[in-house]
């Protein structure tokens, strides 16, 4: 149907349709005058570099200088031969109708027009700097490569007179101009006016120069897209279109059943034959006064191309008859005045005119004929080389500039299209070549001619073609330019319309279009008659019709709007700010939120803690005042309660019952009470002399008054008397005493107590100067409390210990210890001998001071001594102890002993017992922790604190840090050389912190060597304790017997720093070698891509000119963006858990460290968030100067988003951010990375493992959003598949594996919960499971609503028939699975709750069989991967199955023994089971006081006789030896080389608490800066 329809359109049509786009027209040469044709040469180009670079300065003169040199003159001189303002504008019409050569060229390349300093139009100021942008034209792929290929320009409209400018260069463009009805061109409101553009015929919309205005009003569509550049252009356009509907109605008329194709074919080719008719015929002749060759048929041989010397020389001879304005008349010769802001003028200005979108000119359709008919009676100007300054000064300008100067622009575009020279073209075409500048123009005055011959030093033969056709007399040149290039347009045109054989029209048809003048179109379209224009529209004549008033000059006209330079960026500034911000707030933002949650998961977690907690608050009493104490002016209130008990003591608790602080009012003989008058009477302040004050701040006066009402009437019946005082509340609190207060009166108190103990100078106590005496009097005289001297001491006031200790120094038993009571006791453990020391302790225990201890006495004793390990040996153990003790004194027929026999108890004790001091505890440590005179080493430099120096030198001992802790000990001070007052035996408590082990060595060679000063010394009683202890009855002794030493000797090992330091360096290469390589070869590869891309795009991109544009944000952009692909695509291989636990047990494991993967999966996170950083930055860059770029360059950038249409307006930056796809994605994709970033944080991932969890699977809309980001190719073509497919499909593969087994539910065989939070599960193994100890599993409970996966270590051994695994309770999933598994939840749930499994998956801890000798480090719950590995290292022993490893060391780091009760049930199956003795176990205890503090030295007297009678331990009931401390990693280590000197490589494994990692981590390092063993160390961290 429709190709019926087609034929019956075309039924009339009998002959070839001429196409559109001008192919075919040329049957031999098909892309003759076609549409991005190339430009013929007629000479070879003239290029710096012969190929494309266009002549400069100084080559050739400045453009402007030339400009004014050769163009600047008056107007007002009226053409030569008459020759009408319409010939002018109907020429440009012409030209519009067979070229398009300004379009920019892509990528953009600018021939800048360098304004003179001082010029009076564009820099008027003199400042220098104003270029005028010039942009180059469009050019032919592939030309500009080399001298025999150069640049070739191309031509954007039909090389033919085809009537391109009416009806467009192609197609779709003759379609958008069609009605499509009665063979029309579709019209506005009214029928005499195109239809105004929409946008989608591709018209060029150029900002207008006098007004800034833009946009689509007062454009109109037509055939040419410059076609609206003026108001006189627009009306010869518009004549055509009118002409066009004529001729097309009065076909209708005549055929109406013609189609609506017919008759727009048909009308079509008469109005082009008219056209060409007129043009070669009728304007030519007129233009050049020259008579045009006829015509002798069409020549297919001959091309039609235009030349670039047509191109320049047409334009800049239409250039010099163009007015500064033009008239308007209307049929009655009545010429019209315009009138604009500044007046009535005779005519229309042409510089205010350009690109105009309110024009006075054309309002409606009758103003096009009263320009018409305007332009046919004004005379142009004389074909002269004067351009006006509407042109000259006054050219619409280019990108940011609203002017510029048209005949530099011509200039610098012929040395864009390497126009050849002056002289070379005349001898072209046949002219007789300049000799002297003199023949040049004789008819101009000679000063023109000298600044010409000035600028082109003379040189004649350098003259360019432009200033040199302008300044011909007779413009000979441009004539004959001009016509050999419309004669040829003619003979090579198949179409013409006088070729007979084209079968187009017929000879009457041809002679009738011949008689057809522009005269005849101008009476047919417009409502003048034939008498009321010249035969001859194209030149006035005296005696025709309607002459003008005058030849118009610029005075008579209004003033050109001055230049204007437009800034694209002018109030975005602020904006784009804004969103740069937005940006780099995007993590903070994404911080408070993650704070957010943090915080509600705490509370959460807090609420949950509190369900779990099995304590009882003890409830507040009703009779209880509610009330606010104030601690202080920076300190916040806090809500507590006030209980007046019985006993004369009144108690304050918080909201849960807790007891505060209680105040003994015995010792008051009068109770004082202050209250505040004024703020609404709401203070009371209670005096507690000895103590600090209570500060109470109550809701309102009533309160308080019902409050002092019941202490009144309290205290009568106590007998005690009550003072009322009252104060401002402002002077009350001024004088209340405040703990802060209270706690700087007892650092006073203890620096003086110390300094008179230990003999320092006064100054050194930190004595207060003259002026605060008072307060040093009133801290010397104030007394300690119980509560006070128990903080003192670190314990707590109810203990037993204190209790014994307060009661012995409280002598006077006021309930207060004074500054001489304290100093008495003091002295006596500072200074007193071992006999004096068992006298003190002695007289503690002595409760009934009958002078005996019994054996309840003695018991209160070891229990008071035990409750600092929160009582780890129950009653019955200590009574053991305690018949033990007695027997081995053999005493064991005694129920009391005296001094003597306790004394003779202690007898092997009395080095313990001489350095045994009473540790002390609080805020003053700066009594002596800065002394003046001490130094490191005694050697005069780097004064250090005390408690850098015991961390130093005793790693052993557990000593608080910081401020809040002082050992009175002052074993610092052994260092301190300026001190000779200080006894010795404070100076050998320096050799008395650590215990470690050794091999037995030839007498005499610690003697002869050097001690190393990197290790601790230990002194000879301990050595002489711990090969005691390690004297076990029934255990033979071997080559790994150990004990203990006191000094380590290295000299032959001793290096100098850079020695160690390059020592360090191999072992770490070494140890990380596999590390090293995979991270360098990844950071290759990464740089590889970055360098690629940016050398790419800097260099060898594809000519867009996006280097040139932004070369520092392109490359920038462009290289991380190819880096984050490649490290964001192979990311998801360092997450194969399964893959990895496979491939860790080829031999690939030798290469790669695929236990680092955790670790390499945060390395590669961090470096693609600072490539994604960078690439934000180059778009921030780019977007900036996308923001300021004309968009006759962002067409070229981005040819597929922007078409160039002469607005030059860029897009906002915000429409980068937010309406493009690759901005919208890239944000969103900052916004999820910023929040995948932080909640994978450490802290918050601790905090809230949900969020870490829930955040962390937003990787799959990161790669949906990096895909979609790359895939609008905006710039380049995706590349992200090229990285992302394989990984990708690897990690899908590994990923279905995971969820093919997570669907299996496991039923839990057992779940018991365990002390200190721990949840011991044992669940069924699934079949096939097979596992390494060490290994690790993921389990998830829907149970408990929720399905996160946690890692844990299987405690379980490979030989085990069940799983097992040890789950403390830290967080809120571990909370919530501890209180799932209770006995109380599974009576509600009746069976036990299913888990789901993933696993097993490898790491580090199963390669400790790979070692000869292994050190297993745990730390708190850290300890879970060494149960299956202590388990599975005994089962393989004892079915005697070949191993590798010879010796295990597993050292365990717990704040109490019975922290991890279950551990201790492993280790005693291990020493039951292990008979070959491959295990050897050392426990470390780190609550535990120091070691030579009263308390821990009998519990090392006690721990000591408990081994010799059970040889086990008091502590943990193993055989395995207890230490009191923090283990010594370096002395441990140090040993280990020497006990196992045939071993090349010891292998350490530790898991616990990140410091300890990192304490175990740097004793290796130290370690392996010797030349020895090396230690090779795997951890983990929780």
């Amino acid at each position: 149907m429709d190709i019926v329809e087609v034929r019956r359109a075309q039924e009339s049509i009998s002959w070839e349709v001429q196409r559109y786009d001008g192919w075919y027209n040329n049957l031999l040469h098909h892309s003759h005058g076609s549409v991005g044709a190339r430009l013929l040469r007629l000479l070879p180009a003239n290029y710096a570099d012969g190929v494309y670079q266009a002549l400069q300065e100084p080559r050739v003169p400045n453009a402007r200088r030339l400009s004014q040199a050769v163009a600047w003159g008056p107007s007002g001189l009226p053409s030569s031969r008459n020759t009408t303002v319409l010939a002018v504008f109907f020429g440009f019409h012409v030209l519009l109708d067979i070229m398009e050569t300004e379009k920019p060229g892509c990528p953009a390349e600018f021939l800048n027009i360098y304004i003179p300093p001082g010029d009076t139009v564009f820099d008027p100021a003199g400042t220098g700097d104003v270029v005028l942008p010039f942009q180059r034209s469009c050019w032919a792929a592939g030309t500009g490569q080399s001298p025999n290929n150069p640049r070739e320009q191309t031509n954007g409209m039909t090389g033919w007179l085809d009537g391109s400018s009416i009806y467009g260069p192609s197609h779709s463009w003759s379609d958008a101009l069609r009605s499509f009805l009665g063979g029309q061109l579709a019209s506005g409101p009214s029928s005499s006016l195109p239809r105004q553009t929409d946008g989608r015929v591709p018209m060029w919309k150029a900002l207008d120069p006098s007004t800034g205005q833009g946009g689509l009003q007062g454009i109109y569509d037509l055939g040419s897209a410059w076609g609206n550049e003026n108001p006189f252009l627009q009306a010869e356009s518009i004549a055509w279109f009118r002409y066009h509907n004529h001729l097309a109605t009065a076909l209708a008329q005549k055929h109406p059943a013609w189609s609506d194709e017919d008759l727009f074919q048909h009308t079509r080719k008469r109005v082009i034959a008219t056209f060409q008719s007129i043009v070669l015929y009728e304007w030519l002749p007129t233009l050049l006064g020259t008579r045009v060759p006829e015509y002798r048929g069409y020549q297919q041989h001959l091309d039609p191309s235009l030349s670039p010397e047509f191109v320049a020389a047409a334009g800049q001879f239409l250039a010099t008859m163009v007015p500064p304005g033009v008239y308007k008349r209307d049929t009655k010769c009545r010429f019209q005045n315009v009138s604009v802001s500044g007046g009535s003028f005779p005519a229309v200005r042409l510089c205010n005119s350009y690109w105009s979108r309110e024009s006075p000119a054309l309002q409606q359709a009758e103003d096009v004929d009263n320009l018409l008919l305007g332009m046919s009676s004004q005379v142009a100007e004389r074909e002269d080389n004067i351009v006006v300054e509407d042109l000259q000064d006054y050219w619409y300008g280019p990108l940011r500039y609203s002017r510029t100067d048209y005949v530099a622009s011509w200039l610098q575009r012929g040395r864009d299209l390497g126009l050849p020279t002056y002289n070379q073209v005349r001898q072209h075409f046949g002219l007789k070549p300049l000799q002297n500048w003199s023949n040049l123009a004789p008819h101009l005055e000679p000063q023109v001619l000298q600044k010409v011959a000035a600028l082109y030093a003379n040189n004649v033969a350098e003259l360019e073609m432009l200033p040199g056709g302008m300044l011909e007399a007779e413009g000979s040149l441009f004539s004959t330019i001009i016509l050999e290039q419309f004669v040829r347009l003619r003979d090579g045109d198949r179409f013409w319309f006088e070729n007979t054989k084209n079968g187009l029209f017929t000879e009457e048809e041809i002679r009738e279009i011949r008689n057809t003048t522009f005269h005849s179109v101008l009476t047919s379209v417009t409502s003048a008659k034939s008498t009321d224009l010249q035969p001859h529209v194209f030149v006035w004549r005296q005696g025709d019709p309607c002459p003008q008033p005058q030849q118009l000059t610029a005075q008579h006209l209004a003033s050109c709007t001055p230049m204007m330079v437009l800034d694209y960026f002018a109030g975005s500034g602020a904006g784009f700010g804004i969103i740069i911000v937005v940006l780099c707030c995007l993590p903070l933002v994404t911080l408070f939120v993650a704070w957010v949650v943090a915080a509600l998961r705490k509370r959460d977690f807090k609420k949950l803690q509190g369900k779990q907690s099995t304590s009882v608050h003890r409830e507040v009493s009703g009779k209880a005042t509610h009330a606010m104490e104030w601690h202080g002016t920076k300190t916040d209130n806090s809500p507590v309660y006030i209980q007046l008990q019985d006993d004369k003591v009144l108690k304050v608790l918080d909201s849960r019952g807790s007891v505060l602080r209680s105040i003994n009012l015995k010792a008051h003989q009068k109770v004082e009470v202050i209250l505040s008058n004024n703020k609404g009477n709401k203070a009371l302040l209670l005096k507690s002399p000895k103590e600090y004050d209570l500060v109470l701040l109550f809701n309102e006066e009533a309160e308080r008054s019902i409050f002092v009402g019941k202490l009144g009437d309290y205290l009568k019946e106590s007998r005690f008397d009550l003072h009322l005082y009252e104060m401002k509340e402002q002077s009350l609190m001024k004088r209340a005493v405040t703990q802060r207060q209270r706690k700087q009166i007892l650092e006073t108190f203890f620096r003086h107590l110390f300094a008179q103990v230990l003999e320092i100078d006064r100054s050194d106590a930190g004595e207060l100067r003259f002026e605060s005496s008072q307060k040093a009097k009133e801290s010397l005289t104030c007394e300690l409390s119980r509560a006070e001297f128990a903080e003192a001491l670190g314990l707590k006031d109810h203990s037993m210990f204190v209790d014994s200790m307060f009661s012995l120094a409280d002598k006077d038993g006021n309930g207060y210890i004074s500054f001489r009571e304290f100093l008495d006791i003091l002295v006596v453990f500072m200074k007193g001998s071992p006999e004096e020391k068992s006298k003190v302790m002695f007289r503690m225990y002595d409760i009934d001071e009958n002078g005996f201890l019994s054996k309840e006495e003695f018991l209160r004793m070891l229990r008071s001594f035990i409750e600092i390990s929160n009582n780890c040996l129950s009653r019955e153990q200590a009574e053991q102890v305690t018949e033990s003790m007695f027997r081995a004194s053999g005493f064991q027929d005694r129920d009391e002993l005296t001094w003597e026999n306790f004394h003779y108890m202690l007898r092997d004790h009395d080095s313990e017992l001489r350095l045994t001091q009473l540790c002390v505890k609080g805020q003053w440590t700066r009594a002596l922790g800065h002394p003046r005179s001490c130094k490191a080493g005694g050697n005069g430099q780097h004064p250090i604190g005390s408690s850098q120096i015991l961390a130093h030198q005793s790693p052993h001992l557990s000593f608080s840090t910081g401020a809040s802790a002082f050992a009175l000990c002052m074993t610092c001070l052994g260092q301190f050389r300026a001190f000779p007052c200080v006894p010795e035996v404070f100076k050998q408590n320096l050799h008395n912190s650590a215990s470690f082990i050794k091999k037995k060595e030839p007498k005499g060679t610690i003697s002869e060597e050097k001690k190393d000063p990197n290790l601790d010394a230990v002194s000879h009683y301990i050595e002489q304790e711990g090969q005691e202890l390690r004297k076990r009855p029934g255990r033979k002794a071997n080559q790994y017997q150990m004990h203990l030493y006191t000094e380590a000797q290295r000299r032959r090992y001793e290096r100098n720093r850079v020695q160690q330091k390059i020592q360090e360096f191999k072992r770490f290469v070494e140890n990380y070698r596999r590390h090293i390589i995979c991270v360098i070869l990844f950071s290759a590869i990464t740089t590889g891509v970055f360098a690629e891309r940016a050398y790419y795009y800097a260099f060898a991109s594809p000519s867009t000119g996006i280097a040139q544009t932004t070369f520092v944000g392109i490359i920038i952009s462009r290289g991380s963006a190819a880096s984050i692909s490649f490290m964001y695509s192979y990311i998801l291989l360092t997450m194969c858990r399964n893959l990895i636990t496979v491939l860790r047990e080829t031999f690939l494991n030798h290469y790669i460290p695929f236990d680092a993967a955790v670790d390499f999966h945060r390395w590669i996170a961090m470096a693609a968030l600072i490539f994604s950083v960078l690439h934000t930055a180059g778009h921030i860059v780019n977007v900036y100067i996308f923001s300021v770029t004309p968009l006759s360059v962002l067409s070229c950038l981005f040819s597929n988003v922007f078409t160039d249409d002469g607005s030059q307006l860029p897009q906002k930056y915000y429409w980068w951010f937010f309406q493009t796809v690759p901005g919208m994605t890239g944000v969103l994709l900052l916004v999820v990375l910023a929040v995948m970033y932080v909640f994978a944080t450490h802290h918050f991932r601790h905090v809230s493992f949900q969020g870490f969890w829930i955040t962390h699977h937003l990787y799959v809309l990161l790669y949906i959003l990096v895909i979609i980001h790359g895939s609008y190719a905006l710039i380049q073509q995706p590349r992200f598949y090229i990285y992302f497919i394989i990984p990708a499909l690897i990690y899908s593969a590994d990923k279905l594996h995971s969820l093919s087994r997570k669907k299996v539910e496991i039923s839990v065989v057992k779940a018991e919960l365990l002390p200190s939070g721990v949840t011991h599960l044992q669940f069924q193994r699934p079949q096939d499971f097979d596992y390494k100890s060490g290994q690790w599993v993921r389990i998830a409970c829907v149970a408990l609503g929720t399905s996160e996966y946690h890692p844990f270590t299987l405690t379980s051994a490979p030989h085990d028939d069940t799983l097992s695994l040890h789950i403390r309770a830290v967080g809120p999933w571990t909370t919530r699975l501890r209180e799932l598994y209770s006995p109380k939840n599974l009576a509600l749930l009746g069976t036990l709750p299913k888990l789901y499994l993933d696993g097993p998956f490898g790491e580090g801890h199963q390669e400790w069989n790979k070692f000869e000798v292994s050190v297993l480090v745990g730390g708190g719950i850290g300890v879970t991967p060494f149960a299956s590995i202590l388990k599975d290292l005994v089962f393989k022993s004892s079915i005697n199955s070949k191993l590798l490893c010879k010796k295990i060391y597993f050292i365990w780091v717990t704040r109490t023994q019975w922290q991890f009760e279950w551990l201790t049930d492993i280790i005693r199956e291990v020493e039951e089971s292990d008979k070959n003795n491959l295990v050897s176990v050392h426990i470390y205890i780190t609550q535990l006081a120091e070691k030579f503090d009263l308390r821990t030295t009998m519990l090392y007297i006690c721990e000591r006789h408990f081994q010799k009678v059970l040889n086990k331990s008091l502590f943990t009931g193993l055989r395995s030896i207890t230490h009191f401390g923090r283990p010594p990693f370096i002395p441990f280590f140090s040993s280990l080389q020497e006990v196992h000197p045939e071993v090349q490589k010891i292998g350490v494994f530790s898991c616990g608490p990140p410091g300890m990692t990192k304490s175990v981590e740097q004793a290796c390092r130290q370690m392996n800066k010797k030349d020895q063993t090396y230690f090779a160390h795997h951890y983990e961290n929780f």
